[in-house]
């Protein structure tokens, strides 16, 4: 199957209708080179705070405003999903729940089925000022092209979060993901390409890139990505695709599941399957002095 990672810049739109005209092209351009899942990236709905005319300093009326407006864009970006045969993840964003304030990612369906994903661990700015928290649990989407989970940035530095999955037998694990610098670009690819490693599984990373006049997604740097465990088959780097840093596009990876499954059968390691051999290791203090 062929994915589709978004290096995704923020627009300011005078109305809605702006913000259908470029989802709609960004969809129709993945879609007509042969992606089957696209995957936006982390708080790429803060965009939406601009359809409700917020203030640009207004951090607080932003998130409001996309809570307010992401069941519409997630209905209206799984209209796309059913025109074109396609699976997104759609922009990420803050969402008032019973829980409180999650960031939440929808999965979309060709069908028109929709999921969704709650970011699980946030990080420290998240956590104040912005008063985000942690939701709900580890979703499998279980779709026509396998089994699938979602680890929204910050999320795949933590690899028992992974391992979860991993345990569930999924195959594709789906990164969105914001990062303010070079260095947390860095920190979250390196995670989706260890996850790749360990999991011996499929990972896809999706940014958002470039300057937008809301605190949370002021600057971004970033770059699509796509990454397989460096094995038999496989490219030996662990990297399928890779983008240009802070270019807008999509970024497409070719995913073959019968090679993944040569790997973890027969490939150089089998760490997919050796992984419970670290657990419970006794710890010996030598003293060398």
């Amino acid at each position: 199957m062929r994915v589709a990672a978004a290096a995704y810049p923020l627009d300011w739109f005078d109305d809605w209708d702006g913000y259908e005209v470029k989802m709609t092209e960004w969809v129709g351009k993945a879609a007509d080179q042969g992606a089957q899942i696209l995957v936006f990236p982390e708080y790429g709905a803060m965009e939406l705070a601009s359809v409700a005319g917020v203030a640009a300093d207004d951090l607080d009326a932003a998130t409001r405003a996309v809570s307010d407006l992401l069941p519409r864009a997630a209905d209206f970006l799984s209209g796309l999903a059913q025109a074109h045969g396609v699976h997104i993840v759609a922009p990420s964003g803050p969402l008032m729940t019973d829980a409180g304030l999650v960031n939440r990612a929808m999965f979309l369906a060709p069908s028109g089925a929709q999921g969704h994903q709650d970011k699980q661990i946030m990080t420290p700015w998240e956590v104040d000022p912005w008063q985000v928290t942690g939701n709900g649990p580890l979703q499998i989407f279980d779709t026509t092209l396998g089994r699938i989970g979602i680890l929204i940035c910050y999320d795949c530095e933590f690899p028992m979060l992974a391992r979860r999955l991993v345990e569930e037998q999924v195959d594709i694990i789906l990164i969105p993901s914001a990062t303010e610098t070079v260095a947390g670009y860095s920190r979250v690819r390196i995670g989706a390409m260890a996850r790749a490693l360990e999991g011996q599984c499929f990972t896809v990373m999706s940014s958002i890139v470039g300057d937008y006049p809301i605190e949370a997604v002021n600057i971004s740097h970033g770059a699509g990505g796509v990454f397989c465990p460096p094995d038999k088959g496989l490219p030996q780097t662990g990297v399928i695709a890779s983008g240009d840093l802070d270019v807008p596009g999509w970024t497409f990876g070719d995913l073959d599941l019968e090679k993944l499954a040569t790997v973890r059968a027969g490939g150089g390691v089998r760490t997919r399957a050796d992984w419970p051999l670290q657990m419970d290791r006794p710890v010996r203090h030598q003293p060398l002095t």
